[in-house]
C-alpha cells in the first residue's frame, strides 16, 4: 500500500506531509513524497532544492517508514502528483488546501482540483491547523 503526498515547503504542505505519514502508519505501507514546479525551479519557492530534498530525506527517515521524494520539473503539478500516484498503484493521495476565490481559481486553476477530479484512487484533503 503507498500513500502519496503532493508537498511544498510551506504550511499546507507540512499539514499534508504529516496527514501521509499518520496514514501511512495507520495503514502500513510506503510513502512517496512529489515535489513539483511549473517552471524555474530557481524562482519558485515552492521546489525543494538540493538541500530541501536532503533535510526532507532526513525527516522521513527520523518518522521511521518507509519513503521516497520525487521531483518533477517544468509539469503541471496536479499532473505530477497523479502520475506518480498511477505508477506507483497509489491507494491513497493526500493534499493539502487552501480557501481561494472564485476568480482566483479561474485566473490561477486549483491543483487541488486537478487531483480529486483525475486521481485514481482515493484523495485526502487537508488543512493546517
Amino acid at each position: 500500500m503507498t500513500v502519496v503526498v503532493g508537498y511544498i515547503p510551506n504550511k499546507y504542505g507540512e499539514a499534508a506531509l504529516e496527514a501521509g505519514i499518520v496514514e501511512v502508519r495507520r495503514r502500513g505501507g510506503d510513502l512517496v513524497v512529489v515535489n513539483s514546479s511549473r517552471g524555474d525551479a530557481l524562482i519558485d519557492n515552492k521546489y525543494l532544492g538540493e538541500a530541501g530534498v536532503a533535510e526532507l530525506e532526513r525527516r522521513l527517515v527520523g518518522a521511521a517508514i518507509p519513503a521516497s521524494v520525487r521531483h518533477a520539473l517544468g509539469h503541471d503539478v496536479a499532473e505530477s502528483i497523479v502520475e506518480v500516484a498511477t505508477e506507483v498503484d497509489a491507494e491513497l493521495i493526500v493534499i493539502g488546501i487552501r480557501r481561494r476565490s472564485q476568480v482566483g481559481k479561474m485566473l490561477m486553476g486549483s491543483v487541488a482540483q486537478k487531483v480529486l477530479l483525475d486521481a485514481p484512487c482515493d484523495v485526502l484533503a487537508v488543512r493546517p491547523d
